[in-house]
């Protein structure tokens, strides 16, 4: 009979530290998920995040001043146009010498 409440004793005590381990194992498991999964978000809005904005910021200025460019080309050949409309055969005259 002692022998039997021996055996339960050190089952129950094995049963409680495998309770325990379980326990603290699954919390660092969670733990390490939750920091694997936090840390890129983490990385991203603390570094790059800025670099990012940055560099949009700077795509946007480029596609206003390709506008710009743009705009100031067309006008240019506008104003080529209206040159050419008020000299007479300044745009179709040739410069070229005869061919013999």
């Amino acid at each position: 009979m002692q022998d039997m409440y021996r055996l339960t004793k050190e089952n129950n005590r094995m049963l409680n530290r495998m309770r325990r381990n379980a326990f603290w194992g699954g919390l660092v498991k969670f733990i390490l998920y939750a920091a694997l999964l936090a840390a890129p978000i983490w990385f991203y809005m603390s570094y790059l995040a800025p670099i990012v904005n940055s560099m949009l910021q700077t795509e946007q200025q480029l596609q206003g001043t390709s506008a710009k460019a743009e705009a100031q080309f067309g006008s240019l050949q506008s104003a080529w146009q209206q040159l050419e409309a008020k000299l007479p055969g300044f745009g179709s005259a040739s410069t070229g010498t005869p061919a013999r």
